[in-house]
Formats: structure tokens, sequence, C-alpha cells
């Protein structure tokens, strides 16, 4: 068997053109552009790349784009006091502190500080209860790609067993809120889970978000199952070069599976397209609209 590859960096494309479709629409119609505030403080290399991204994405999306860079060492007060403007700033729809932060900067309250409604990264408390009681939220990125591919993919998730490997508040904790409410049977389980191999192998649908390179192996994989890999890891070869890997030991993994994401390439693209996608909830819900259809959980 030789895996379906699920192209995320296609998938993300066709979102981000509908997207900016929507974007141009409610332009048109209300008069109001979405705006996306992104506040980078410090100067942490991949986070500079991945700001970059967010504000080209935006604009090309036809979105206010508000970029906020603050020196390492600026006060957490100060920090605090920009998102406070922020939140009261008509043309700012979404706000996105990136993380990690400086030592210095307590990130729950910094997080605590956003408006639940400009939350787009959807990590402020009240969207991870609404989440969890099944209530209309604005949904962490990462696991809100997962579940379109999944869609895309599989059409009706409904009855199928789901795996997710890791626990975090980012990943693993929402992707599991997010395939119950698509009534999957969902485990969660992680590096104290017993028998972990024999775990994921009754798994229709393995979510692989652990952080350790290549850990899930072929023989982890029932035949025939669905791997989403969302690990990104850099790794040095024997000759010193560098490459990047998922969670999910790919060759191995895509002889067994029915399909399944690369890595680069897979579910990476999709954060940022589903960032403008909460961007645009946002912004129609402060106008009293609904969300665009296929955009939501």
């Amino acid at each position: 068997m030789t895996a379906t590859v699920i192209d995320g960096k296609a998938f993300a494309a066709k979102l981000r053109a509908k997207v900016a479709a929507e974007v141009e629409a409610l332009g048109a119609s209300h008069g109001v552009i979405p705006g996306l505030a992104v506040v980078l403080v410090g100067e942490d290399p991949a986070s500079q790349v991945y700001v970059r991204n967010k504000n080209r994405q935006t604009r090309e999306a036809g979105m206010g784009s508000f970029e906020h860079k603050l020196d390492a060492s600026t006060p957490e007060a100060e920090l605090l006091a920009l998102i406070d403007r922020l939140n009261h700033d008509p043309h700012v729809h979404g706000i996105l502190v990136q993380l990690p932060l400086p030592g210095h900067i307590d990130a729950d309250r910094v997080i605590d500080a956003i408006d639940p409604a400009k939350d787009v990264d959807g990590f402020h408390v009240i969207n991870v209860g609404r989440l969890g009681a099944g209530l209309p939220a604005l949904t962490p990125c990462t696991p809100l790609g997962c579940l379109m591919l999944l869609r895309d993919h599989l059409g009706s998730l409904s009855g199928k067993n789901a795996v997710v490997l890791g626990r975090s508040n980012i990943v693993g904790k929402p992707m599991a809120q997010l395939l119950l409410k698509d009534s999957c049977t969902v485990t969660i389980a992680h590096s104290r889970t017993r028998d972990l191999p024999e775990v994921c192998r009754g798994a229709d649908i393995l979510v692989a978000a652990v952080g350790r390179p290549e850990m899930v192996q072929g023989d982890w994989v029932k035949p025939g199952a669905t791997v989403i890999d969302v690990g990104i890891n850099r790794v040095t070869g024997p000759d010193g070069s560098g490459r990047l890997v998922g969670d999910v030991a790919y060759e191995s993994c895509a002889a067994v599976a029915g399909a399944i994401t690369p890595v680069p390439g897979g579910v990476g693209p999709m954060t940022i397209a589903c960032l403008l996608a909460n961007t645009l909830t946002a912004c129609r819900r402060s106008l009293g609209l609904d969300p665009v259809e296929g955009l939501t959980p």
C-alpha cells in the first residue's frame, strides 16, 4: 500500500483564495476590511520569519495588516497597554501575540488580556471553554487546519476512532475537542500512555503532535489509517546538513497508511491560512454576520 499524500500547501492556497474573495465581498457590502494585528516581542529568528509570512499573506488576502515590533526588554505593562489599545481599535478584528515571549513576561497574563472576540489564536480561556462546551468559538489555527484536511479527504468523520498523540493546549487538547465535535471516538495519548504503539494502531485517524522527530513508526499505524503529522522538527544529518522532519517516520508510515500529510507541505501551510479565516470570522461576527460556511468547525 502506498498512502495518498494530503497536500496541505494546495489546500491552503485554495483556502486563502476563498478568504480573499470573502474579504472583497465584505468590503463591497459593508465597507469594512478585516484587520489583523501581530505583535512580536524580541528578535527570535524563527518568529521573525513567521511574522513576515503572516503579514505578507494577510495583505495578499486584502486585509489590513498591523505589525508591532517591540524590543525584547519591553516591560510587561507596556505590552499589556498595547493590547488594550488594539482591543479598542475598530480597525483591528484579530490580535495575535507571537509566542514564545521573553522570560520576564507572563504569557498567560498576556493571552488573558486579549479581547476573546479578537483572539484569533483561540488561546483565551473563554474560547477554550466555549470550544470544550461545543459552542461557537475562535479555534486554534493548527487544529482547525488539521480538521479541514481530514474533512476534505474523508468526508464525514462520524464514528471513526481517532487518536491524538500529544496533549498540549495549542494542538493536542483542541484537536481532541474538534474531533469529538465531529462524532469521532477520541483517545488522547501522550508520553505516559501505556503501550503507546498499540493505542496508535487502533486509530482510523492518527494525529501526531508531540514535537519528537520521527517518533511514530510504520508498525504503529493501522493499515489504511489517515495520518496527520503536525510536527516540524529540524534535524542534522551525518554530513552536517539540516532538514525538516515531522513526528512521523514518513517512509515507513506511508507504506501502511491510507493517507498521510508530508513535512514540509502538509499541516504547516494551513496554520496561517486558518489565521486569516479566523480574522475574517471575527470581523463578520463584530458586524453581526454569520461566519462563512467551511471556515469554522
